[in-house]
This record gives structure tokens, C-alpha cells and sequence, in this order.
């Protein structure tokens, strides 16, 4: 089960940090990514972690802005979220991904947290 939360209404240029608390698997055995799904659009990848946190990869837009990280000691992936835009709003979702790579495929993707609302004001 995964649990995300942070999210909220904040203005142009400010930062959030959203989190997700995993529970019931083995969370250091997963990959972890965000997606997030704007009204009338696709859902998208945001940000990927690695299962040891080697590797991270970002959707091009949020490189320089967003950070992924992650603490498996605590079973939770955290996004942090600067120089927010208004093109950033969107209900954001985390999830665990099989390969344990933080793959930029949703379909690569096992498990899904219900999302969190991302508001930017302009």
C-alpha cells in the first residue's frame, strides 16, 4: 500500500514536498517513481528512483526543479518540488516499480498510491 501526501495549493514559484509512506512489501526491494495527471491530459512521468538510490531520472521539464529521494529506512520516497509553475498542477501519484530501476514506463509499475493534488497559482 502506498500513502501520498504534501500535496497542496501553493503560488508560482514556491516549492511543496510531497511524500509516500509504502507499507506491506519489502519497500528497499522496489524502484519508485512519480507520475502525475493534469485535466485532459495523459498521465506522466515526473521523477524515478533506483531501489538503492543510484540512479534517478526526471521527465525534462521538471530537471533543475524537482529532486526524487528516498529513505528505505523509513519505507518512504519523497519529491521536492521547487520553482513551482503553474503548468506543474496536477494530481501527482507515487508508485513501486518490479525492476527496482525507477523506469519512466507506468506500465512498468506494480503498485499505485491514490495521488495528491498539486495546485500552482499564477
Amino acid at each position: 500500500q502506498l500513502q501520498a501526501s504534501g500535496g497542496g495549493l501553493v503560488q508560482a514559484g514556491g516549492s511543496l514536498r510531497l511524500s509516500c509512506a509504502a507499507s506491506g512489501r519489502t519497500f528497499s526491494d522496489y524502484g519508485m517513481g512519480w507520475f502525475r495527471q493534469a485535466p485532459g491530459k495523459e498521465h506522466e512521468f515526473v521523477a524515478g528512483i533506483s531501489l538503492s538510490s543510484i540512479t534517478t531520472k526526471y521527465e525534462d521539464s521538471v530537471k533543475g526543479r524537482f529532486a526524487i529521494f528516498r529513505e528505505n529506512a523509513k519505507n518512504t520516497v519523497f519529491l521536492q518540488m521547487n520553482s513551482l509553475k503553474p503548468e506543474d498542477t496536477a494530481v501527482y501519484f507515487c508508485a513501486a516499480e518490479r525492476y527496482g530501476l525507477g523506469s519512466r514506463s507506468g506500465r512498468d509499475y506494480e503498485y499505485w498510491g491514490q495521488g495528491t493534488q498539486v495546485t500552482v497559482s499564477s
